[in-house]
């Protein structure tokens, strides 16, 4: 069996940064959101989508749809990597604190 190579699967990273001034730039960006995740893309951030692709030649397939999904208006650009870089990426989750919240009341049965 095949094992599929780290260095061979790649993922495409779509950043974006889409105008929502008018209620047409709003729905074009949805548009574009919807359409990402249609085509089997995940939200990474929020204007940050990636799609793993089992090889170069996949995520060129994938690119040429984004390219033909693009709104009028915005940014948008597209980083392909392969997994091992990808695997790479230190990510750090952080969040505020949240205060404990009073225990309920107890009830007494009796």
């Amino acid at each position: 069996m095949d094992r599929y190579s780290e260095y061979r699967t790649m993922w495409l990273l779509v950043f974006f940064d889409l105008p929502t001034d008018t209620k047409k730039e709003r729905k074009a960006a949805s548009n574009f959101r919807k359409n990402l995740i249609k085509d089997g893309f995940s939200m990474f951030q929020f204007s940050i989508y990636v799609r793993h692709c089992a090889s170069r030649e996949n995520a060129d397939v994938h690119l040429k749809r984004v390219k033909s999904l693009l709104p009028e208006y915005g940014q948008v650009g597209c980083l392909t990597i392969t997994d091992k870089q990808f695997s790479e990426i230190d990510l750090f989750i952080c969040q505020k604190p949240v205060a404990p919240t009073a225990p309920g009341q107890q009830l007494e049965m009796f």
